[in-house]
């Protein structure tokens, strides 16, 4: 099998080489970007995936072997190392060690970027209980930690901090004891050093209502047996909300389970999971396509190198 090189080799003394060094990291992470995915997608080519493999400085020693799915797999390998990993790379371990590992595709969902409150839950996955995971990587302030942590107690029964070496002892110390804690220690394995307490009574109803969308906040009445609102729709969220406010957070959050493990089922894309590299299923169960994308997208993949090198826009 041939070989891929990069080399982010930069002389801790040599400042130009740092710079150089943190641009090509900087370009490797954006290969997993919703964009660069988007665009192969939708396009079959991506003008912004040839751009950032020459500015990561992917180096084939056949391009004639190579195909695009290997620089993926290279990237993902280069990015696992202690001290580089980024938010994709926590999420991936998630994807693989989590749900597709203690769980599968047909008995859990995954959120992804779902908004509670003023914040952004990274991973959230809902199998007989809500639990959502907050990636704080090697690359990554904790400056939000609290008030995160805050926002996710009012709509998941459990939290968990996954983050790097350097961020455990204060998340350690810093977090409430009913909030996990895990790390990804240098095998690429998830340890728990603290187990999160399932606390679906905690939740707020009204916390809830907001994160939903209207059609979800509607069906999590009719799981209850609640008659929805006959209002128009500029009066529908504020008649919502006096339902929502009058729930049981118990009751509440058995709905929401319900109803959101319907309205974001991620069966559908087992096969296009099957037709991609390990190094591309989180963003496959994360990055929303068309269907009829998907045979776009593993072409796309499966391009020689060569070729690829010279998509433009």
């Amino acid at each position: 099998m041939y070989n891929l090189v990069i080399n982010l080799g930069a002389n801790q003394y040599d400042e130009v080489g740092v710079v150089i060094a943190c641009k090509r990291l900087f370009a490797l992470s954006r290969l997993f970007s919703s964009s660069v995915f988007r665009e192969l997608a939708g396009k079959g080519r991506s003008a912004a995936f040839a751009r950032l493999v020459h500015e990561a400085a992917v180096l084939p020693r056949s391009l004639e072997r190579a195909r695009v799915r290997d620089v993926f797999d290279l990237a993902f390998r280069t990015l696992m190392q202690r001290g580089m990993r980024d938010e994709y790379i926590y999420k991936s371990a998630l994807t693989h060690r989590v749900l597709l590992g203690k769980h599968s595709l047909r008995t859990a969902s995954m959120l992804t970027e779902f908004r509670v409150g003023d914040c952004k839950a990274d991973i959230a996955i809902l199998n007989g209980t809500t639990t959502v995971y907050e990636i704080k990587s090697e690359r990554d302030s904790l400056s939000r930690l609290e008030r995160q942590i805050e926002n996710y107690r009012k709509v998941f029964a459990s939290v968990f901090v996954i983050a790097g070496e350097k961020h455990i002892d204060t998340v350690l110390a810093a977090t409430p004891t009913d909030v996990g804690v895990m790390s990804l220690d240098h095998r690429y394995y998830t340890s728990l050093l603290r187990d999160a307490k399932n606390q679906p009574e905690r939740i707020s109803p009204l916390a809830v209502l907001e994160s939903l969308r209207t059609n979800e906040a509607k069906q999590v009445l009719d799981e209850l047996c609640i008659a929805v609102p006959d209002v128009p729709n500029t009066r529908l969220r504020r008649q919502l909300r006096k339902q929502f406010e009058s729930l049981r957070p118990v009751d509440v959050h058995g709905a929401m389970l319900r109803v959101l493990k319907r309205t974001r089922d991620l069966q559908p894309l087992a096969k296009l999971v099957g037709r991609l590299p390990n190094s591309l299923h989180a963003a496959a169960l994360s990055i929303p396509l068309c269907k009829g994308d998907h045979d776009r997208l593993v072409t796309a993949v499966n391009t020689s190198l060569a070729e690829a090198l010279a998509w433009s826009s």
